[in-house]
């Protein structure tokens, strides 16, 4: 019987023992994140920007007809490309993180689950 309306210590362990869990493979997401490369490229390709699974810019290539263009469009282009990797690293970052702590429940006497 636990007192004062508290969850039992067996619950209590469970829960602590799978936010460590969590906390552990949450550092190894990140580490996995951190390395990974990750490309995206405007409509026609000449611009390519590199990210990691962090938005961490790695690196960018332009093709060089890109560089023939106005200002304008070389900037509109490289602007594509950036978003077009932002887009592709945030996904895969909360694909990943929903993938660690999907179906992950406590289940803690009290504590309601949002729906």
């Amino acid at each position: 019987m636990a007192a004062f309306g508290l969850p039992n210590f067996g619950q209590l362990t469970e829960a602590f023992r799978k936010a460590q869990q969590i906390q552990q493979d949450a550092q190894k997401l990140q580490e996995e994140l951190q390395d990974m490369e990750l490309e995206g490229a405007n409509e026609d390709g000449r611009a390519t920007i590199w990210l990691s699974g962090n938005q961490e810019p790695l690196k960018i290539s332009l093709d060089p007809s890109l560089l023939n263009e106005e200002h304008e469009v070389v900037e509109r282009e490289i602007l594509q490309a950036l978003q077009n990797a932002y887009e592709i690293s945030t996904t895969t970052m909360k694909s990943r993180m929903e993938e660690l702590t999907g179906g992950l429940h406590f289940n803690l006497p009290g504590i309601k689950e949002e729906s």
